[in-house]
């Protein structure tokens, strides 16, 4: 499969706090499917590092309340161009994030508390027909080629 891959995941560091969360099953996807990496918050001009965001009543904000969501919106359009570009069968993101959410994101309160939701790239994918699994689910990208994401089963 063609995967886009939160690229962070793969060893980027690109986080907000200009660090990655390297997956510890990447050499193994790597062997078994194309992996595109991509970062909607670089690809809609944020810088590394950048202040932590989250979602909040439909926007995304940060600590200090500057709204970032036009940069948000304008990375995740970026994502889906690239998408579709490749011809992607899904995309593996980074779980909670404000971008790449999926089914689970920070509340905006900057508390550690989660709630349902999609991250902006996350939703955008989804909702162009693009399967979208979060890291957890990484295993389950190893043991089948044609899985549906658990993040298929809910709505957004």
């Amino acid at each position: 499969m063609k995967l886009l891959v939160s690229a962070c995941l793969l060893g980027v560091s690109c986080r907000y706090d200009g660090k990655s969360k390297t997956l510890p099953q990447i050499e193994k996807l790597l062997a078994r499917h194309t992996l595109i990496p991509v970062c909607a918050e670089i690809f809609g001009g944020l810088p590394t590092p950048r202040p932590p965001a989250e979602c909040r009543g439909g926007r995304v904000v940060t600590a200090a309340g500057a709204d970032v969501t036009e940069a948000y919106q304008w990375g995740a359009q970026e994502v889906l161009r690239l998408a579709r570009l490749y011809g992607c069968d899904g995309a593996l993101l980074k779980e909670r994030s404000p971008s790449c959410g999926s089914g689970t994101v920070y509340d905006g309160s900057f508390s550690g508390r989660l709630t349902d939701g999609w991250g902006v790239t996350a939703a955008l994918l989804r909702n162009n027909g693009i399967p979208v699994w979060g890291e957890s689910q990484a295993e389950q990208l190893l043991k089948e080629d044609n899985i549906c994401p658990t993040s298929e089963k809910k709505n957004s």
